[in-house]
């Protein structure tokens, strides 16, 4: 078995490489040996939106940080005590590193695992304060508690006719939908959905999927804009100066919706001509408190954080933010924030697209290239481009 392993590396602000790395072992972040893991092959691994707030320099993210935390991969080595997973089956890693024992993962929360990381509540692969766990944009990754963490495709043909779909099971698509969940999104509701970002378009088709009646994207990119409308969602173009307000009561004929959902997070953008241009944290979640009608809910899936050096003002690096909690009081709304717990929906939309219920690939523009185009995958990625990048470390991935 090979020793060799390369992987995506964060080496300063606004640049990544692909460099080699240790060989995945089987201990844990502070070196203690472990017998309940597995090594994966990669076969697919994706670059996502908050890998690039690290890459730019928006968290305290060490230099040399082995980036990913969205896997899909082939068991080739595992520990004594795992038990329900053979070699060379092909598994989806969620983002969320959860031990299974604690109360939060027993509770489903496993967004918070109490055991995996030293420092606060909640662990994840290739990424700042979470544990200190090595990323997955690579070409062999460890993942712990595998009996656990993992969800084993049941038919590895099939899900390799559907890796491009089943890639984004590890992050995105159990995102979205957790957003949609968590905003209430059921059939005949109208649905806001702020961010046409892959997580953006996630949450859109996954109120598609949970049979809301009209789905409206919102954002300031054109390109962004104009992939979610070929895709069949309505839009709202924020870099206009019509107000979003306005834009919703021209498509549904009254100035709120049933639902909302911030799939953007701490580095909004401000609305209209000239507040495009510039940053404005707190922008999505007044806007959706503005739109959301009364005893609405909104889901808040996008990323905010509790410290972030390259904030626009003071309070926003420590993550305060002028939000206007009084509106959303007044109008007695419900907000659901946190990482995702991807274990509560991986199965089902697993299912979902292995029954050709949810086209999510299409829907997100994958995109496969080479682990070696890496950094320009993330170079496109950051300058706005609609695709989502997934990278084929071993050319495993169909044509």
């Amino acid at each position: 078995m090979t020793n060799d392993n390369r992987g995506v590396v964060y080496v300063g602000d606004g640049k990544v490489e692909v460099r080699t790395i240790g060989y995945p072992k089987m201990e844990d972040p502070r070196g203690r040996r472990i017998e309940h893991g597995v090594i994966l092959k990669v076969v697919s691994t994706n670059i996502c939106g908050s890998d690039q707030h690290m890459v730019r320099g928006r968290t305290t993210a060490p230099e040399g940080l082995v980036l990913g935390h969205e896997i899909t991969g082939e068991v080739i080595e595992k520990g004594r005590d795992v038990e329900n997973l053979a070699l060379g089956d092909l598994v989806s890693v969620p983002f969320n590193v959860a031990c299974g024992r604690c109360r939060s993962c027993q509770e489903q929360h496993t967004g918070v695992c109490l055991n995996v990381n030293p420092d606060r509540a909640g662990g994840a692969y290739g990424y700042v304060d979470m544990g200190g766990w090595v990323g997955g944009q690579s070409e062999y990754a460890l993942v712990p508690y595998a009996d656990f963490n993992l969800l084993r495709f049941p038919d590895r043909d099939r899900a390799m006719e559907k890796i491009r779909d089943l890639t984004c099971l590890s992050d995105i698509l159990p995102t979205g939908f957790h957003g949609a969940v968590s905003a209430g999104v059921a059939p005949g509701r109208t649905v806001y959905i702020a961010g046409a970002g892959p997580v953006g378009l996630a949450a859109a088709a996954s109120a598609r999927l949970l049979g809301a009646a009209v789905v409206i994207v919102g954002d300031v990119n054109p390109r962004r804009l104009q992939h979610a409308k070929a895709q069949g969602f309505e839009i709202a173009d924020l870099s206009l100066d019509t107000p979003l307000v306005d834009q919703i009561a021209a498509l549904l004929g009254e100035p709120e919706v049933d639902c909302a959902v911030d799939a953007v997070g701490f580095e909004a953008r401000g609305h209209g001509r000239e507040g495009a241009r510039s940053e404005a944290p707190a922008t999505v979640l007044n806007a959706l408190m503005e739109v959301t009608r009364v005893a609405g809910h909104i889901g808040i899936p996008g990323l905010y954080v509790t410290e972030d050096p390259g904030a626009v003002d003071g309070a926003a690096k420590l993550g305060n933010l002028s939000v206007r909690f009084g509106l959303g009081w007044a109008k007695s709304h419900a907000f659901h924030t946190g990482q995702t717990p991807v274990m509560k929906y991986n199965r089902q939309l697993m299912q979902a697209i292995l029954w050709d219920r949810i086209n999510i690939a299409e829907v997100v523009n994958v995109q496969v290239i080479d682990l070696d185009q890496a950094p320009e995958g993330y170079g496109e990625f950051d300058a706005g481009v609609p695709k989502k990048f997934v990278l084929d470390p071993h050319g495993l991935v169909p044509a």
